[in-house]
């Protein structure tokens, strides 16, 4: 009987971690972001995204490479390794509401910045 009960405890208990914590990580959504555009210009495309709390973006290596992406006084989100391959991509995850503000190091002098807004 005693192990009856504990193991409906335990399947309970596993249950409810499963509520609580489940919900979140299904919810979450990743938006993407080019890396140089369609046409070939040298821009984020979109160039600002809002998403929400625990949200992710995808950034894909699109024209006219080598890209990356580095966010100003937030090295845990940059990526400062270049893209060269079309199609390379990588994924930043953002889990505190803010503005972020990136931009790509050999085209910044060309207008590449880009911005996420995290509500």
């Amino acid at each position: 009987m005693i192990s009856f009960i504990r193991s409906l405890f335990a399947t309970g208990l596993a249950l409810l971690l499963v509520l609580s914590f489940g919900p979140s990580a299904v919810n979450a959504k990743t938006v993407e972001v080019k890396l140089g555009t369609d046409a070939g210009m040298l821009a984020f495309e979109p160039s600002t995204v809002n998403i929400s709390t625990g949200d992710s973006v995808k950034f894909v290596n699109n024209k006219l490479a080598p890209h990356n992406a580095v966010f100003e006084g937030h090295e845990e989100l940059s990526h400062p390794d270049l893209a060269f391959a079309p199609g390379e991509s990588w994924t930043e995850t953002f889990n505190a509401s803010g503005t972020y503000d990136y931009y790509c190091e050999p085209h910044r002098g060309a207008g590449m910045v880009g911005k996420v807004v995290v509500n």
